[in-house]
């Protein structure tokens, strides 16, 4: 998630965050990788039931391109669409300046995802 925030890093997580309402396109949140202390903060770029997929580096939803002024590096990233289901959300991190094959990215079941980040 470099450079929003720094690889290693102790960081807070807000579980109440998404309480009230679901979590949106451009939230950043923290998914539960292992136990309750391993989390990943990733970015969400595509919601339920959406086509997700890269071109040349430019995120598509739906087919269409979606403007993300958080990313400052981008590689030229492609990715066949995919489709999230009724319960799933795709996530990446802000660091786009590497090749695709060495981010930990794609779809979450919404349970995994336990908040956002406190600051």
């Amino acid at each position: 998630m470099e450079p929003s925030y720094a690889n290693g890093s102790v960081n807070f997580v807000n579980t109440l965050r998404f309480r009230f309402g679901p979590p949106r396109r451009g939230d950043v949140v923290a998914i539960k990788m292992a136990g309750t202390r391993v989390m990943l903060f990733k970015r969400i770029v595509g919601l339920p039931n959406e086509r997700i997929g890269f071109r040349n580096g430019i995120l598509l939803v739906n087919g269409k391109e979606f403007q993300e002024p958080y990313v400052v590096h981008r590689e030229q990233w492609n990715m066949p669409e995919v489709v999230t289901g009724e319960n799933e959300y795709f996530v990446v991190g802000d660091n786009r300046g590497t090749a695709i094959e060495e981010h930990a990215l794609g779809r979450v079941d919404k349970r995994r995802i336990v908040g956002g980040p406190l600051f």
